[in-house]
């Protein structure tokens, strides 16, 4: 069974963890809306969670946006500001507030990958493969090891774990 968690979003979750670490007190609901009659496997999905290091957080996804990505973002509500990061490959800051910050003017991003008869995913896989190149050539360190991915792994096959359990809102409200 494929899992969109895995294939498609993993690298959001990396980078959630990578930003504010692990998660506890998961909770999930996955659908299949728009494939439902052509797979076995969720196309969107909601989870809520607690961050370790406190705070709260939320992941929405959905592959059943028709044609082409709709949005990628990730918006950080702190004690001393907000930011938002997104736009269709999550490659433009949107929001800057931040006390004592004041936002630097930022070259504009890569355009997408162009793979001919589809365009998507931000053009900045070249620095993951370089970096997999130098390292292998002795000329710099790791940027990430795999137990920061197993990491991620883990958090994954947590969050499809406490999705398969029904929650119901009204009864977690209600008690």
């Amino acid at each position: 069974m494929e899992e969109r968690l895995f294939t498609q979003f993993s690298h959001f979750l990396d980078l959630m963890y990578w930003l504010f670490g692990d998660v506890e007190n998961i909770n999930g609901v996955f659908k299949d809306y728009k494939h439902e009659n052509n797979t076995a496997f969720e196309d969107s999905g909601f989870l809520s969670f607690d961050f370790l290091n406190g705070g709260i957080g939320s992941f929405n996804f959905s592959t059943a946006i028709n044609d082409k990505n709709f949005e990628s973002s990730m918006t950080i509500i702190g004690e001393k500001g907000t930011i938002k990061v997104g736009g269709q490959y999550m490659n433009e800051v949107e929001y800057c507030e931040i006390d004592g910050y004041e936002m630097p003017e930022l070259k504009e991003a890569n355009p997408a990958n162009d793979y001919g008869f589809y365009k998507g995913s931000a053009a900045n896989h070249i620095h993951v493969i370089e970096n997999v190149v130098d390292t292998l050539s002795g000329r710099t360190n790791i940027t990430t090891n795999a137990l920061e991915g197993l990491k991620v792994v883990d958090i994954i096959e947590r969050m499809y774990a406490a999705a398969e359990r029904p929650v119901k809102v009204a009864e977690k409200v209600l008690n």
